[in-house]
């Protein structure tokens, strides 16, 4: 049984990591002719892995970071029909693992942003495999380094094992800090405060989204911050260790669940769970499951659903 567990761990990182590399290989990036056409974003210390056309309009901020004394990076959009008179919707979008921000601020995203009137805020979550604050342990976690496992020809050398350090990389770095996890949770709750007093921001509209990785720090996130979401939007999250009973904490929290039918990396059958678990909860929830998508193309795909489902929601006026 745990040879067969450990072999679905393997194939579900290198699945993960085939996702990502396609998505980041330039004949993947941009499927709009007009996109490619856009400069290259800027990478900052703690930027994205490759070039990646962010759209030109998207700022690309630092703050200093206390806990760790440098600086992070954020991505910031802000529509121009926002105005200080005015209370803007904000929306919270978190990268998946190994990417950065920028692979969440496409040319349609930042279109969608700007007709809707929204600030739409990227944290990097410390770096590209924080995790969010979602503790350790969870059934397949891919922050960590692969298990290695012994060939039927081959005698297991613990020791050498043991010494031998595995290669730094956008899935796992041996220098990464213990508290990892503690301070991507951290960042991310830096920048919304960021956003929170720079801009007159609706405390009615804070929505969170995300994808694979930030699609389960959405929810992670979304229940263990109720108060401040209007709505949640995971994307083809990678939830494996959460549990879809932790809903019952925000049974009344609007959640629209979006995943490709075809999704090579994080099995679409996952989300099924979730949304049935939304479902038997009585939850205001939706489900957008789209046909002939996988794990990267997703991302896009998804949008018109996500901002058409956060229009539609805000909490409720405090009487």
């Amino acid at each position: 049984m745990k040879s067969e567990s450990r072999k679905k761990i393997i194939i579900a990182i290198a699945a993960l990591c085939l996702a990502i590399g396609l998505l980041q290989a330039p004949s993947a990036i941009a499927q709009d002719p007009a996109a490619q056409a856009q400069p290259k974003a800027k990478m900052g210390q703690r930027g994205g892995l490759t070039p990646f056309q962010t759209d030109p309009r998207v700022q690309e901020r630092t703050y200093r970071f206390e806990e760790t004394d440098e600086d992070l990076k954020y991505l910031l959009f802000v529509s121009s029909k926002v105005g200080e008179e005015k209370k803007a919707p904000l929306i919270v979008t978190l990268h998946g693992l190994g990417a950065g921000p920028q692979f969440m601020f496409t040319k349609e995203a930042v279109d969608l942003a700007e007709e809707g009137g929204y600030i739409l805020v990227g944290p990097m979550g410390y770096n590209e495999r924080g995790w969010y604050g979602i503790p350790m342990g969870q059934k397949k976690d891919f922050s960590k380094a692969p298990p290695k496992t012994a060939n039927k020809t081959q005698t297991a050398q613990p020791d050498a094992e043991a010494k031998a350090k595995p290669k730094a990389g956008m899935f796992f770095n041996a220098n990464d800090p213990p508290n990892l996890r503690e301070l991507s949770e951290k960042d991310v709750m830096n920048v919304l405060g960021l956003v929170r007093k720079e801009f007159n921001v609706d405390e009615r509209r804070i929505y969170l989204m995300g994808h694979s990785m930030g699609g389960a720090g959405t929810l992670y996130l979304g229940v263990k911050y109720p108060s401040i979401w209007a709505a949640l939007a995971p994307v083809a999250p990678a939830a494996f260790g959460l549990d879809p009973g932790s809903l019952e904490k925000i049974r009344n929290m609007p959640v629209l669940f979006v995943h490709g039918d075809v999704d090579e990396a994080v099995p679409v059958a996952n989300t099924r769970q979730w949304v049935e678990k939304a479902k038997e909860l009585g939850m205001t929830c939706e489900y957008n499951e789209m046909k002939g998508v996988s794990h990267g193309p997703v991302i896009t795909a998804s949008l018109p659903s996500v901002y058409a489902f956060f229009a539609k929601h805000s909490k409720p006026a405090i009487q």
